[in-house]
């Protein structure tokens, strides 16, 4: 499974989960049967609440899940009409990520749970 993750740093397997889908300054995209990261600038990485804009940057790019520690509704909504879950996790570093997948730990993000500003993060 290949999935996208927001993170601060391009440092593959070592960088760190980015508080907020939207905001974070690269995607990294790990394929969880073989730890291999690619990593996506985040180009539409606002910061004012309402001015991210995320799916322009992935339009194209294949993915099928996306793994966050915090997201706001528009995007939950967004990603659940393209068919792609969006998963909740406390993880610090996409290693963990990558171990928390691999252990079938990963939970689906409640819509009811999705940050409703970015001082909301999970």
């Amino acid at each position: 499974m290949r999935i996208c993750v927001p993170t601060g740093t391009d440092k593959g397997i070592d960088a760190e989960v980015f508080g907020h889908f939207g905001s974070a300054p690269y995607f990294s995209l790990l394929d969880t049967d073989t730890a291999e990261v690619e990593v996506l600038s985040n180009n539409n990485d606002h910061r004012e609440h309402g001015q991210c804009s995320p799916m322009k940057q992935l339009t194209g790019v294949a993915f099928d899940a996306v793994v966050v520690r915090g997201m706001g509704r528009n995007a939950v909504a967004r990603f659940a009409a393209v068919n792609i879950p969006v998963m909740v996790t406390a993880c610090t570093t996409l290693q963990d990520v990558l171990d928390e997948a691999r252990a079938g730990n990963l939970q689906q993000l409640d819509p009811n749970q999705a940050c409703q500003g970015h001082g909301g993060h999970h």
